[in-house]
């Protein structure tokens, strides 16, 4: 069975509402992060001290945790923050970068985990790792394509009752029931760093206020695919591609998403 999914209308649902997104993320994440969300609509906030980090979490709409550059301070400032959105009723998302390639990363997902984000989102290699059917890449890196991940997605999301979300050259988003299949974005996406940590903040305003959790995370993975392709037409290289990206971000209308979208859900096996 096929079903319909309007980006659009969730798109739209975010801009009008402009959800205050808590992000604990990497060092080299946070300008570009912080820019991406305000160029979809969204209002970013980088706030990963302990001290404060779960009573801000707590005023925020949605929180996005990426573990990209790790400290016991910031894993400890990510489990407060997690905790609190979870105590308050609000949606957060996980970004497990690398974890299969440490045990300091695997340890801290496992902290993670057991706060059960609504979603998780990763690279094909990271996926498999979480779900413990293979190494976590090479590095920050995946060495499988998304479909590869496809068995590993729809078990976690089926252990962890999040949406789990795997990005590459073809996007996958499952929550154990439902399977999307989103194409588009440019072959230069990879080549600026922090796009998919950007994404990760992206899923998470998408999600703030939404009744559908999986639902809304195809919708973030499906403006950032078409705002990469418009992006791409334009730029001639990494270096203009990423303020064509902002721009492409920032002028996405209803009627272009839709126009320009490629999409398929269909029931998981």
């Amino acid at each position: 069975m096929t079903f319909a999914i309007e980006p659009a209308t969730h798109l739209a649902r975010l801009r009008e509402t402009v959800p205050l997104v808590h992000n604990i993320t990497n060092l080299v994440a946070m300008n570009s992060m912080a820019n991406v969300l305000l160029a979809i609509g969204a209002s970013p906030a980088m706030v990963h001290a302990r001290e404060e980090a779960a009573e801000f979490a707590a005023l925020a709409d949605a929180l996005s945790v990426n573990i990209g550059t790790l400290s016991p301070h910031w894993v400890d400032a990510m489990v407060d923050a997690a905790g609190a959105v979870r105590s308050a009723g609000k949606p957060w998302v996980l970004d497990p970068v690398a974890v299969g390639a440490t045990r300091y990363r695997r340890e801290s997902v496992a902290r993670l985990l057991a706060l059960s984000p609504d979603a998780i989102r990763g690279n094909a290699s990271e996926i498999i790792a979480l779900a413990d059917q293979g190494a976590g890449g090479r590095g920050v890196d995946s060495t499988h394509a998304a479909e590869s991940a496809l068995g590993a997605a729809i078990a976690l999301a089926r252990h962890t009752g999040g949406v789990i979300a795997v990005t590459g050259e073809e996007d996958l988003v499952t929550d154990g029931r439902r399977i999307a299949r989103i194409r588009g974005g440019h072959s230069l996406m990879p080549r600026v760093t922090t796009l998919g940590c950007a994404l990760t903040g992206v899923v998470a305003a998408f999600l703030a206020g939404s009744d559908d959790r999986f639902e809304a995370t195809t919708a973030a993975l499906a403006c950032y695919a078409v705002a990469g392709e418009l992006a791409g037409e334009n730029a001639g290289g990494p270096g203009s591609f990423m303020p064509a990206f902002l721009d492409a971000l920032h002028a996405l209308e209803a009627e272009t998403l839709t126009a320009r979208q490629c999409l398929e859900v269909t029931d998981a096996p």
